[in-house]
């Protein structure tokens, strides 16, 4: 009998109370397989640990979509023709938005082609019967696109202080993560969504300051507000990301670490 392949249990990012990574494995990039195939299964798991890629499997069309809509991952894998509905989730994929940026692999047997697959939003594709070798081939292949996305969206925990201004005030405030798009900050006043600010800080354990500007993403009417980086100078850019991809590098696994760094 073929053994149905486990759901298996999530292994994201989670923050204990000082914002520290918690639990194990907890900077290894994450990848949903949808498939019901167990030999698809027993050559991939083995691939994507040897590159520190974490699998959570989903053999549920419903579940699946379910998991696209609520959750972030690094690289989502369908088996386009084995598993029903797989190839309208490939095409849908693009348009949710916890993964419309993912790195995508379509899985192909024989009914849908190369050429649809990548025009349906495929990065990568996989053909069966997959052998090791042509999946650690393709994976290594994947790894930069993955770990640019996981860069893009990192967001680092910290307790730094800041000035925030605004047209009317300005404010005294913490930032409690950053990102390259923007920040979660606790402030000393009240900030009105969408409004335009500026912001400085200097980053921690360096000297460098930086001058953006930003609207107000989301307000809780308290303390707590999400800011967007909309002008950022060039100069101000590279740096607040190669510090950020210096944080991210002390997190990953050693075997992650160089497809971080910036070009």
């Amino acid at each position: 009998m073929t053994e149905e392949p486990r759901f298996e249990q999530y292994l994201g990012h989670f923050l204990n109370r000082r914002g520290t990574v918690s639990i194990e494995n907890a900077m290894n990039l994450d990848s949903l397989l949808i498939s019901r195939d167990a030999s698809l299964l027993g050559v991939l798991r083995p691939a994507l640990e040897k590159v520190s890629v974490d699998v959570q499997v989903c053999a549920e069309s419903l579940r699946s979509n379910d998991l696209l809509m609520k959750r972030k991952f690094d690289a989502v894998i369908i088996d386009c023709d084995d598993m029903q509905d797989g190839f309208d989730m490939l095409r849908t994929l693009r348009q949710s938005q916890s993964n419309a940026k993912s790195v995508a692999f379509a899985v192909v047997n024989g009914k849908t082609t190369t050429q649809d697959a990548f025009q349906s939003g495929a990065n990568f594709v996989l053909q069966k019967p997959l052998t090791p070798l042509h999946a650690a081939r393709c994976l290594n292949a994947a790894l930069n696109f993955m770990v640019r996305e996981r860069r893009r969206y990192y967001r680092h925990p910290l307790d730094m202080p800041l000035r925030v201004r605004t047209d009317s005030q300005e404010l005294t405030a913490t930032a409690t993560n950053i990102s390259e798009g923007g920040m979660a900050i606790r402030v000393i006043g009240k900030l009105a969504k969408d409004a335009k600010i500026h912001v400085r800080f200097t980053l921690p354990e360096t000297s460098t300051s930086l001058d953006l500007t930003g609207s107000v993403a989301w307000a809780d009417g308290t303390s707590h507000a999400g800011i967007r980086f909309v002008e950022v100078p060039q100069s101000s850019q590279y740096q607040l990301e190669k510090w950020l991809t210096d944080r991210l590098q002390e997190e990953m696994p050693k075997e992650l670490q160089g497809y971080a760094e910036l070009p």
